[in-house]
């Protein structure tokens, strides 16, 4: 048999019109809001009450290497698989960025016989989402500028804006920019910069936001700067959240589409794990809660980043308890955390994969001890595996309590996750203690550092004098009760992405501290993190293409 890349098969794949998709989970046609055959927005308002809230199954994975480890493909295999064993299920994913589909990483929606499809949709343009969300972020910048232009009634100073453009593509050119010149006419001179679109606050706050009243609350809330007697000025006191909100009204909505096997996926957000919160909508997963008996869903990179923000930060805010965790991991991913290079990745390496598990078992008691959820490790198999690879992993794993499901899913679609989906489902039986790392009576720095010794298992944190200096300013302004959203390379426990497997005896260094009020959360970002990615020396852009039938390809 040949072999079909992804997107060859996502294109050959016959997709049932989003109308029958609806149908298997009781939506009524005038909840459907219709993009094209295969697409649709859902009107949460026209949406039958819930007679019961389903299962939440968050998927996470191990610290993210080059070998990969398929987080993606698992959650929607994992969602397949739960159809095939006869559960009613939803999976629930994040919009990809246009920045990594151009960029390192090519296309996000799974892959092999385990995507979401229209594959190449999800990945470009989708229902327009997130243009909408850089238009609002834009339109603040504009409302901004244009404010001290026409007179600067608040007094807003224009060294100490906080609020920054924003644009879904990696650009390195745009961090750092000097605008408004050209003369009087033209406004006035500043520096300024761009955050790709996922890193906007106006991201976070759509995907937390319960409702259109929440979302305009939220808005109104963003701090963009301060006065030059050193107050904050919002979004609300410049009068600008009504018409933000205005150009969010369809983008809040979640969005249906299906699975090469036809079960429901709702793809809806997209912030990044390692700069913002790393989860899809708050609307979405309740609205899959209220829809299904299980919610597949997961959150971005390793499990210190994505799935601590997911615990800290959504389900805290949202009320959501999970039921179980799926850890992903492969024996090549593995290996590479125990010191193989990419290139020597083949044939069988016990002493290295026994140095690479403590990544595994670290993120493992994060979660079970930490969190107090039962959790499976799903190991991504590969051909070249050995079983005595396979073995060590299962020995390791079991010596914590925690069962190894194998995941074929990629080969085989749902089929090859019937052992994880039925090895979830004992799971979401079993009571838990779910609980989060730190309470929200600590003070910034003192959760900034139960995130760093808990989760992280480093030894502390130096601040620098700038991030104190925000730090006391803040809690001054009564934001010391907000959850903490640590922005960290997603490569490593510490803020050193060389660090690999489970790094001891190291320190975090907190070098600013920003508060995202109309989010919910105070940002302490580490190392030299970035909120603007640049693109490799050969982008994935350069392989993407399209013919003359409107075919695309190199979308993997």
């Amino acid at each position: 048999m040949s072999y079909k890349s992804d997107i060859e098969i996502a294109q050959s794949a016959e997709m049932l019109p989003i109308g029958k998709i609806a149908e298997k989970l009781n939506i009524p046609a005038d909840a459907l809001e219709l993009y094209g055959n295969y697409k649709a927005k859902i009107n949460i308002n026209r949406l039958p009450a819930a007679e019961k809230q389903g299962k939440v199954i968050l998927v996470t994975a191990i610290t993210p290497t080059p070998a990969g480890e398929g987080k993606t493909t698992t959650v929607v295999g994992l969602g397949d698989a739960l159809s095939y064993i006869g559960k009613k299920a939803i999976i629930a994913l994040r919009e990809p960025s246009l920045g990594p589909v151009f960029g390192v990483k090519g296309g996000a929606a799974g892959g092999g016989y385990a995507q979401v499809v229209p594959m190449e949709d999800i990945n470009l343009h989708f229902t327009g989402d997130f243009h909408a969300i850089g238009a609002a972020n834009n339109l603040l910048a504009a409302m901004i500028d244009n404010h001290i232009y026409q007179g600067n009634e608040l007094n807003i100073d224009p060294c100490r804006i906080t609020w920054r453009r924003a644009v879904d593509m990696n650009d390195r050119q745009l961090r750092n920019i000097t605008d408004g010149l050209g003369g009087r006419t033209n406004g006035v001179p500043r520096e300024d910069g761009f955050d790709i679109t996922v890193a906007s606050e106006i991201m976070a706050v759509l995907c937390l936001a319960t409702d259109i009243t929440d979302l305009k609350e939220r808005l109104s809330r963003i701090i963009i700067g301060y006065t030059r007697d050193n107050q904050p000025v919002t979004a609300g006191q410049l009068k600008a959240a009504g018409a933000m909100a205005a150009l969010l009204k369809d983008a809040i909505k979640p969005n249906l589409v299906q699975t090469l096997e036809h079960t429901p996926a709702f793809i809806h957000g997209g912030p990044f794990a390692n700069i913002a919160h790393g989860c899809n909508s708050v609307t979405a997963t309740k609205t899959a809660m209220r829809l299904a008996d299980y919610v597949v869903t997961e959150a971005g990179f390793g499990a210190d980043l994505g799935a601590e923000k997911f615990l800290d930060i959504k389900c805290r805010m949202a009320g959501i308890k999970p039921s179980a965790v799926v850890i992903v991991a492969t024996v090549k991913a593995l290996k590479m955390h125990g010191g193989v290079p990419k290139t020597e990745l083949s044939g069988e390496n016990l002493e290295a994969l026994e140095k690479g598990l403590p990544n595994l078992l670290r993120h493992i008691e994060n979660i079970t001890k930490v969190f107090g959820l039962p959790a499976v490790v799903a190991i991504n198999r590969f051909p070249q595996d050995t079983e005595a690879e396979l073995k060590l992993i299962e020995d390791k794993c079991k010596a914590l309590g925690v069962n190894v499901a194998l995941s074929e899913v990629w080969g085989k679609g749902g089929a090859g996750g019937k052992e994880l989906a039925e090895e979830v489902v004992r799971l979401c039986e079993e009571p838990n203690s779910f609980d989060y790392s730190y309470p929200l009576e600590m003070g910034l720095k003192d959760k900034i550092k139960a995130i760093v010794t808990k989760i992280y298992r480093g030894d502390g944190v130096d601040f620098a004098p700038a991030a104190s200096r925000e730090i006391r300013k803040l809690e001054e302004m009564g934001f010391g009760s907000l959850p903490v959203c640590m922005a960290k390379t997603q490569y490593s426990f510490s803020d050193d992405q060389k660090k690999l497997g489970a790094p001891e005896n190291f320190r975090i260094t907190v070098r600013s501290v920003k508060v995202s009020a109309g989010a919910g959360f105070v940002v302490a970002l580490t190392g030299d993190i970035m909120t603007m990615p640049g693109l490799p020396k050969v982008p994935s852009a350069e392989k993407i293409d399209i013919d003359e039938h409107g075919n695309i390809s190199g979308i993997f």
